[in-house]
C-alpha cells in the first residue's frame, strides 16, 4: 500500500492543499489532480474511481472533496480508513469548510498529514493523538521566552530607576531656586530670623508661617503668567502636608491684589459641577421640558438598567398670560409612557395632545423670572433594554505587566445626540503620586483625596464619536476600576417633545410669545 498524496479540492476542481508522500514531479502529480473532476461522475455510489496507472479515494465534505491518490497495488480498506482518518482532522484544524477556511490552515493540515502518514504508509494514530503530536511544546521556546521577558522587565526597572533619578534632581534644583530667594528677602525677613530663640515658640511658628507665604507667592505668581493644559490636571508638588492657607496667607494675598497684582485661585471644575444652572427666562411663557437618565451598564457589556424620565414645565411672568393651552408634539415611540398632571383634561391630551386645565376659567399659576421650578404639565417615563439606545458606552480594560497595571478606556458615542460636558470618572486604587497618563483625547484631572481620574471632554459630536484614555498605575486589582461614572449633557430628548402652538384663551388676539428649552443630563450614569 502506497499513497501517492492527500488533497484537497473545490468541486470545481480548484487544488486548495495537497502533500506528496513520495517523490515525483510537480508536473505528474498536477497532471493527476486535473483528472480526477474528469473522472468523478454523479450518481455513484461507490467513492473511489480507478486509472490504468492510480486509484482515486475521495470523501466529499461540503463543498470540498479529501482526495487521497494512491497505486493500484495498494489496499483499498486501508485506503478508505486513512481517509476517514483525515475527514476527522479536516474540520478540527478548520473553522469553516470552505476554500477560504482551507487556505488559512493550510500548513496546519499539511502537518496533521504527515503525522498520520509517513513515506506512504499509514501510521497507527488517533485524531487525539495527532493533535497532542502538533501542539507538542517546546522547552527551548519555553525557556527563551522567559529569557526575554526578564530583559525586558529588567529594562523598565531601569527606566524607572533613571525616571525617578532625573525627578529627585528637578525637585532639588526647584529647592535650590527658592532658596536663594528667600536669602535674597527683605532685611525685615532676615532680622526676624535672627532674632528667633528656641524658648520663643510664638516667633518661631512665626517664621514658619513667612516661609509659607513665600512658598504660595512662588505658586501663585506661576499661575499668573499662564500655563500649559497638562500641567492645569498634574497633582500640585511641594505642598504636602499643607492642610489650608493661614491667615497671613489672606492678609498676603489681599495685600498682593491691593498692589495691582493678579492673582489666580487653582479651582478645578469637578464631576458634579458639569451641569450648568438655566439662566433666567426671558420671554413671557417658557417651556422647559428636561429628560433625566438613569444608566446601569455591565462592564462585560450589555445593560442592567436603562430609564429616562421627563418633565415638561411652564413658566408664565405675567398674569395676563395665564388663560392659555400649550399644543404639543410627541415623536410617536410607542415605548414612552406619558401621565398629565391631575389638574390637566386628560380628554384635551387624549384627543388633541393639548394640556389644558380642567376648569378653562382657571388661571395656571405665575412666578418672577427666578423662579426655576415651573409648574409641571406632563411626565413620561421610557425603559429599554436595547443597548443602541445607550447615548454613551465605556469600555475599560485593565492588564496587570510585571509591576505595572496599564488601563484603556475607550469611549463610543451614538449618533443621536450631541453630548457635552462629558465627564468620565474612574476610580483609582489608593497612590502615592497620580498616574502616568499616556494618551488620551480631552483634558484629565486626579483627585487625590477621592482618588479618582476624571477623564473630560467638553463636545462629542460627529467629529468625535469615539476617543480613549490609557494610563498606567502600579498593580492592582480588575474591580479597583469600577464602577464608572458618568455625567454629561444633550440639547435633545428621546421622547422628541415639541411644543407646536400656545391657545389663549381670553382676549382673542394673536398667541403670546413663548420659548422652548430641552434639556437631558444623567442622574445616576454607571459602568459596574
Amino acid at each position: 500500500m502506497v499513497v501517492l498524496a492527500a488533497s484537497v479540492l473545490s468541486k470545481s476542481g480548484k487544488v486548495l492543499v495537497s502533500r506528496q508522500f513520495v517523490d515525483m514531479t510537480r508536473i505528474r502529480i498536477e497532471g493527476l489532480l486535473a483528472a480526477f473532476p474528469k473522472l468523478v461522475g454523479t450518481g455513484k455510489q461507490h467513492t473511489y474511481v480507478e486509472t490504468d496507472n492510480v486509484r482515486y479515494v475521495y470523501h466529499p465534505i461540503e463543498a470540498l472533496y479529501l482526495l487521497l491518490v494512491t497505486n493500484k497495488q495498494s489496499n483499498i480498506l486501508e485506503d478508505l480508513e486513512t481517509l476517514r482518518l483525515l475527514s476527522k482532522l479536516v474540520p478540527e484544524y478548520c473553522y469553516s469548510l470552505d476554500e477560504e477556511g482551507i487556505c488559512k490552515t493550510a500548513f496546519e493540515l499539511i502537518f496533521a498529514f504527515d503525522e498520520v502518514i509517513c513515506l506512504g504508509h499509514k501510521e497507527n494514530v488517533t485524531v487525539a493523538q495527532v493533535k497532542q503530536y502538533c501542539e507538542m511544546e517546546s522547552h527551548e521556546e519555553k525557556l527563551h521566552k522567559l529569557v526575554l521577558q526578564s530583559k525586558i522587565n529588567e529594562t523598565k526597572d531601569v527606566m524607572k530607576r533613571k525616571a525617578s533619578e532625573i525627578d529627585k534632581s528637578k525637585i532639588d534644583k526647584n529647592r535650590g531656586d527658592k532658596g536663594g530667594i528667600l536669602s535674597m528677602g527683605s532685611g525685615r525677613i532676615e532680622t526676624s530670623f535672627s532674632e528667633m530663640s528656641i524658648s520663643s515658640s510664638a516667633s518661631g511658628f512665626g517664621g514658619g508661617s513667612g516661609m509659607g507665604v513665600t512658598t504660595d507667592a512662588d505658586s501663585f505668581s506661576t499661575k499668573s503668567k499662564g500655563r500649559q493644559p497638562s500641567s492645569a490636571t498634574a497633582p500640585p508638588k511641594g505642598l504636602g502636608m499643607q492642610l489650608g492657607k493661614s491667615q497671613k496667607t489672606n492678609q498676603f494675598l489681599e495685600s498682593l491684589k491691593a498692589e495691582g497684582e493678579l492673582i489666580v485661585e487653582d479651582v478645578q471644575p469637578r464631576a458634579g459641577q458639569s451641569r450648568v444652572a438655566a439662566p433666567a427666562p426671558t420671554d413671557p411663557i417658557t417651556l422647559t421640558a428636561e429628560e433625566k437618565l438613569n444608566v446601569t451598564l455591565k462592564r462585560d457589556g450589555g445593560i442592567s438598567n436603562f430609564d429616562v424620565q421627563g418633565t415638561l414645565s411652564l413658566q408664565i411672568l405675567n398674569q395676563e398670560d395665564a388663560h392659555i393651552q400649550v399644543q404639543i408634539e410627541t415623536g410617536g415611540n410607542p415605548g414612552i409612557l406619558f401621565k398629565t398632571h391631575p389638574n390637566m383634561s386628560k380628554e384635551l391630551f387624549a384627543n388633541g395632545n393639548i394640556l389644558g386645565l380642567k376648569d378653562p376659567n382657571r388661571p395656571f399659576p405665575t412666578g418672577p423670572a427666578g423662579d426655576a421650578a415651573g409648574v409641571g404639565l406632563l411626565k413620561w417615563r421610557m425603559q429599554s433594554a436595547d443597548e443602541s439606545m445607550v447615548p454613551l458606552s465605556i469600555n475599560c480594560w485593565p492588564s496587570v505587566s510585571g509591576n505595572e497595571t496599564y488601563v484603556s478606556i475607550e469611549y463610543e458615542a451614538s449618533v443621536m445626540f450631541d453630548l457635552r460636558n462629558v465627564v468620565i470618572s474612574v476610580p483609582l486604587p489608593a497612590l502615592r503620586e497620580a498616574p502616568n497618563v499616556r494618551q488620551i483625547d480631552g483634558e484629565w484631572r486626579y483627585d487625590s483625596r477621592n482618588s479618582i481620574l476624571e477623564w473630560s471632554i467638553v463636545l462629542i459630536d460627529n467629529s468625535n464619536r469615539s476617543g480613549s484614555m490609557e494610563f498606567v498605575v502600579p498593580p492592582a486589582d480588575s474591580s479597583a476600576f469600577f464602577p464608572i461614572s458618568v455625567c454629561f449633557s444633550a440639547a435633545n430628548l428621546y421622547s422628541d417633545l415639541k411644543v407646536a402652538n400656545i391657545i389663549p384663551l381670553k382676549g382673542g388676539g394673536a398667541p403670546p410669545k413663548f420659548s422652548q428649552r430641552t434639556n437631558l443630563i444623567t442622574e445616576n450614569y454607571e459602568v459596574a
